[in-house]
C-alpha cells in the first residue's frame, strides 16, 4: 500500500502545472485517491457560488505573479479574438493579467486612474511598476509575455513604428463603427443610464 501511495504521489508532482486542469473543473473521480493513502491534494472551495455567476473582469482568477495588466473591451467582438488567444497561450505563463474594462466593475482607481472612455479610445496595458503603455507598444509587450515577441519585434524599429501606429490609430478611430456597434458618444450614455438605474433599484445588485 505505502509502496502505491508513493507512486501516485510522483506522478502528481513530476506533471508539469500548466498541464494540470484548474482545480475548479476537476471531478471527483479525478481527485479520488484509497482512502489508506496519506497524501494529500489541495481543493478549492465554491463557496455556494455557481461557476460562471461571476463578473466579467474574474472570469479567469488573474495570476498572482502577472508582469503586465491587459485593458480590453470584452464587448468587441474582434478584440475577444485576441484577447482568448492570449488569455489560452498565459495558460503556460501567467504573465498577464486580463480586466474587462466592459464590466460593471471596472474601477479606474485600481487601473492607474484610467477611466472606460479614454480606455475605450485605443488598447492600454499596465506594466508591474505602473507604467502605462498604448497602442502597438502595448500588444508588443502582451505578446512578448507569452512568448510571442516575435509576432511584434520588427515594430521596434523606425520607420515601422510610426507606420503601425498610424494604421493601429484609423483601426482604433473607427474600430466601433467596423465592429457594427453605436459611436462612443452612444456606449457612454447607455452606460451612464445604466450605472443610474443600478443606483436607483436592485436590480443590478442581484
Amino acid at each position: 500500500m505505502a509502496i502505491r501511495c508513493a507512486a501516485i504521489a510522483k506522478v502528481s508532482s513530476s506533471v508539469p502545472r500548466f498541464f494540470r486542469p484548474p482545480l475548479h473543473t476537476v471531478s471527483p473521480a479525478a481527485t479520488h485517491f484509497p482512502r489508506f493513502c496519506s497524501v494529500r491534494f489541495p481543493i478549492r472551495a465554491i463557496n455556494g457560488t455557481a461557476v460562471g455567476s461571476e463578473n466579467k473582469e474574474n472570469e479567469i482568477t488573474p495570476p498572482e505573479n502577472w508582469k503586465i495588466k491587459m485593458l480590453y473591451d470584452g464587448d468587441c467582438p474582434l478584440c475577444m479574438r485576441e484577447v482568448d488567444m492570449l488569455r489560452k497561450r498565459n495558460e503556460q505563463y501567467g504573465a498577464i493579467k486580463f480586466v474587462d474594462i466592459s464590466s460593471d466593475d471596472y474601477t479606474p482607481e485600481e487601473n492607474q486612474h484610467l477611466d472606460y472612455e479614454t480606455v475605450m479610445g485605443r488598447i492600454h496595458a499596465i506594466e508591474t511598476d505602473g507604467t502605462v503603455v498604448t497602442d502597438v507598444e502595448a500588444f508588443r509587450k502582451l505578446y512578448e509575455a507569452v512568448g510571442l515577441g516575435w509576432v511584434y519585434a520588427i515594430t521596434k524599429y523606425e520607420p515601422i513604428a510610426t507606420i503601425a501606429d498610424g494604421i493601429y490609430g484609423v483601426w482604433a478611430k473607427y474600430r466601433l463603427q467596423i465592429t457594427g456597434r453605436p459611436p462612443l458618444e452612444e456606449v457612454l450614455e447607455a452606460r451612464r443610464r445604466k450605472k443610474e438605474l443600478c443606483e436607483d433599484s436592485k436590480a443590478c445588485k442581484i
